[in-house]
């Protein structure tokens, strides 16, 4: 398993698409979807549908804003289909196919700069809502388990540990364990990071997936 400082460096050979950065996160040990960089199909991957279609560009930032995310994607020809309908807009692109993970609610996790107070640790609601409804936390990194418990009974989050809220449960210590880890990655790479979002995470219980992921900064 990898440690955060190798995540940096593997980020600075390989570059800041959301394959990589998801890459480096897995080598970290976190769960991310099964998924492929493609320029075309020509046969079947190995891949259990539903899944996603993204454009994968690192000058692309919101890919859902200017048609580049397709969710819900039910068979190969499907995919051929939206792909071919992607290419179109995105020529000089690759994509990327992973499968969906649809069990879980949504969380934001995330690093950002402050020009005063230097890097900061957010943890919220996530999905598309998250700017609306503000139902977030931050902390100046480094943090430790006890910041981690203060945050999650800070948002809404903490709802769902303990017995769970509406069917859903999150397992506590897995998340404190997953903050720590993006933590680290703010620790040993603050001055080249200036945000690091990760925003949707899936989680259900002790299990934890990044969907989507992207980095700003000089690296």
């Amino acid at each position: 398993m990898n440690s955060a400082r190798e995540f940096i460096d593997e980020i600075k050979t390989k570059g800041k698409s959301e394959f990589s950065i998801k890459t480096a996160l897995k080598n970290m040990g976190i769960l991310v979807p099964r998924s492929f960089i493609i320029n075309d199909i020509s046969e079947k991957l190995d891949i259990s549908y539903p899944v996603v279609l993204k454009v994968s560009d690192e000058s692309i930032l919101h890919k859902s804003d200017v048609g580049g995310v397709k969710t819900g994607i039910g068979t190969f020809e499907e995919l051929k289909n939206q792909l071919s309908k992607m290419k179109t807009l995105f020529p000089n692109s690759q994509f990327l196919v992973e499968e969906m993970v649809e069990e879980g609610i949504e969380i934001i996790v995330g690093l950002s700069r402050d020009n005063v107070f230097g890097l900061s640790i957010m943890l919220g609601m996530g999905g598309t809502m998250t700017e609306i409804y503000h139902d977030v936390t931050f902390r100046l990194i480094p943090v430790n388990r006890i910041d981690c418990n203060h945050m999650i009974d800070e948002v809404s989050i903490g709802r769902f540990t303990g017995n769970g809220f509406r069917g859903h449960r999150i397992d506590r210590e897995a998340l404190i364990n997953f903050i720590m880890k993006i933590s680290s990655i703010g620790e040993v790479g603050g001055e080249f990071i200036d945000q690091l979002d990760l925003n949707p995470i899936k989680i259900a219980d002790s299990k934890i997936y990044v969907l989507d992921a992207k980095i700003i900064g000089k690296l």
